[in-house]
């Protein structure tokens, strides 16, 4: 078999929940399905994968995948579902976690855990009041790319700040005799994602409290004051910016930056990776820092035990199995052997949480990671977000900071609040 497609993945799933999980004789094979089963509910088809190692390895257990759009918003379990054992994804993190989530506490107490393989950052991310509620799978990181042929003019060969980008970008610029730029280092606002990392790493700290999302109204202003700085001064102005996006920057962003258009583009990890493995790309890349802070991505993956989990015997096995280092180095391994298709990249779409795995496996399928591997004291976790934050944050916060940078002088910008009035109205009436 060289190839799994998306569909014959999800098939796959199909095919276990029906049959892969009745043993014995047809008498008793719905009693034992109904009973033994270990239902995971997930947003990331590859546990599809996951889940056909480990069933293979525990013929008195079976796991099935459950796919979820978005678990968070699917809790709790409607009246005539089966309720799920294992829960994994993003925005799973509430101020209320045992309303949904059990102690997790024990895994660690009867040392089918340890604490110290995760970063600790992130376990600590899972508790609340000092109880283990939910488990780090996987995360990503902001990262700038460039071509190698430029790498003399990158100052650092390991991290960028903002300051950093912006000068060596700056420099980068170039005219022609029409006074027409022909090079733009980089474009802040050709990016809405860059806008936002700008105002999380200048300290906006968006967050969820009591079912509202707050921000520090402050450093939001002056985040949009930095970008408009930089825009303005750097770049000569937003319209320009725009003009030569438009004229240049139409290709995909590594194309951007081997293109020679421009200096830097911006991605995050799992595409970069993704992209790094299925081509031959003349890129490098360096960790976006500020404060001696990386910061990592909102959507951190998390898995937790459901409270009200019919098989919590067996989802304890799928746990203990899963946060194994040499179960994920068997998961990469069938992942490369078999040539399977996927987007995915690493573990469930993300460096693991596993440091071992990481810092020591991935990079044997990554090469790229072997000269510069997330560096674990520089890393900060997210906050607490809603289940909807990804719609939030594209519809809300980037127009707005985008509208912010460039409106014209005199003239008014809506505010945060204009913009989440209209969200609103989208996605609740």
């Amino acid at each position: 078999m060289k190839h799994t497609s998306v569909l014959s993945t999800l098939i796959l799933c199909a095919g276990m929940m029906f049959c892969g999980c009745s043993k014995g004789s047809p008498q008793n094979s719905r009693t034992v399905y109904q009973q033994d089963r270990i239902v995971i509910w997930t947003s990331c088809r590859e546990f599809a994968q996951y889940i056909e190692l480990f069933n293979r390895q525990h013929k008195d257990n079976c796991a099935i995948l459950v796919y979820k759009d978005n678990p968070a918003l699917s809790l709790p379990p409607a009246k005539d579902e089966n309720p799920p054992d294992i829960i994994v994804g993003s925005w799973l993190r509430t101020d209320s976690p045992h309303k949904s989530f059990k102690s997790l506490d024990y895994l660690f107490d009867t040392k089918k855990l340890t604490s110290e393989v995760f970063y600790p950052q992130l376990l600590n991310s899972g508790k609340r009041k000092a109880v283990q509620y939910l488990l780090p799978v996987s995360f990503n990181l902001p990262a700038i790319i460039f071509a190698t042929e430029n790498k003399d003019q990158i100052p650092d060969s390991y991290v960028l700040s903002l300051d950093q980008i912006r000068s060596t970008a700056s420099a980068y610029n170039a005219k022609n005799t029409k006074e027409a730029y022909t090079k733009i280092g980089f474009t802040p606002l050709g990016n809405d994602d860059f806008l936002y990392l700008v105002s999380k790493m200048m300290g906006t700290d968006f967050r969820e409290e009591k079912g509202e999302i707050a921000w520090d109204g402050q450093a939001l202003l002056d985040s949009v004051a930095f970008l408009r700085d930089w825009v303005y001064k750097e770049n000569t102005s937003p319209q320009i910016e725009e003009d030569f996006t438009f004229k240049y920057l139409f290709m995909p962003y590594y194309r951007q930056v081997s293109s020679g258009r421009t200096l830097y583009a911006y991605t995050t990890s799992d595409s970069l990776f993704k992209i790094l493995k299925e081509q031959d790309l003349a890129v490098d890349y360096r960790w976006v820092v500020e404060n001696n802070s990386i910061y990592i991505e909102d959507s951190v993956t998390m898995m937790g035990i459901y409270k009200d989990a019919r098989n919590q015997v067996g989802a304890t096995d799928f746990i203990s199995w899963f946060f194994q280092s040499e179960n994920q180095k068997h998961i990469l391994e069938t992942k490369e052997n078999m040539h399977l298709e996927t987007d995915m990249f690493g573990i469930a779409g993300g460096f693991s949480s596993l440091r071992d795995v990481t810092e020591h496996i991935l990079p044997i399928y990554y090469n790229q990671l072997l000269t510069n591997l997330p560096p674990s004291q520089m890393l900060t976790a997210p906050q607490k977000l809603p289940a909807r934050w990804e719609s939030y944050r594209t519809l809300v916060i980037e127009p707005y900071i985008k509208n912010a940078v460039t409106v014209g002088d005199g003239e008014s910008a809506q505010t945060l609040h204009d913009y989440e009035k209209e969200w609103r109205k989208k996605v609740f009436d």
